[in-house]
């Protein structure tokens, strides 16, 4: 896995650092997407516009990420075909939840 993030990644990535503004961010593990909430919940929010934060917790092995990039990239096209992503998200991921047999955590923070 460490050669694969090598060729992918040009370098270590922090959330932290990232002054970006989203509308959707996936996290791949519970402790990531734990510290991606506490960061966003630290910051001064100025815009009030909602960002969802979704985690589709995905083993570290090449199998578990390959799966895990399938039904990821599933996800991510259904939410961009909705509608209002606002008022369908939940019933979306209860769909994926049931489908995939994976349960995913979702919140909403502000910016």
């Amino acid at each position: 896995m460490l050669d694969r993030n090598k060729r992918i990644k040009p370098r270590p990535e922090r959330f932290q650092n990232c002054k970006d503004v989203f509308d959707l961010i996936l996290t791949c593990e519970e402790r990531v997407y734990d510290q991606v909430i506490e960061d966003l919940n630290s910051r001064e929010q100025e815009t009030c516009q909602p960002v969802h934060v979704i985690n589709v917790d995905i083993q570290d092995n090449h199998e578990e990420a390959t799966l895990g990039a399938f039904l990821i990239c599933e996800l991510c096209q259904c939410i961009q075909h909705t509608e209002d992503m606002e008022n369908e998200i939940d019933e979306l991921l209860q769909e994926f939840e049931e489908k995939s047999g994976r349960t995913f955590l979702h919140t909403v923070c502000f910016y």
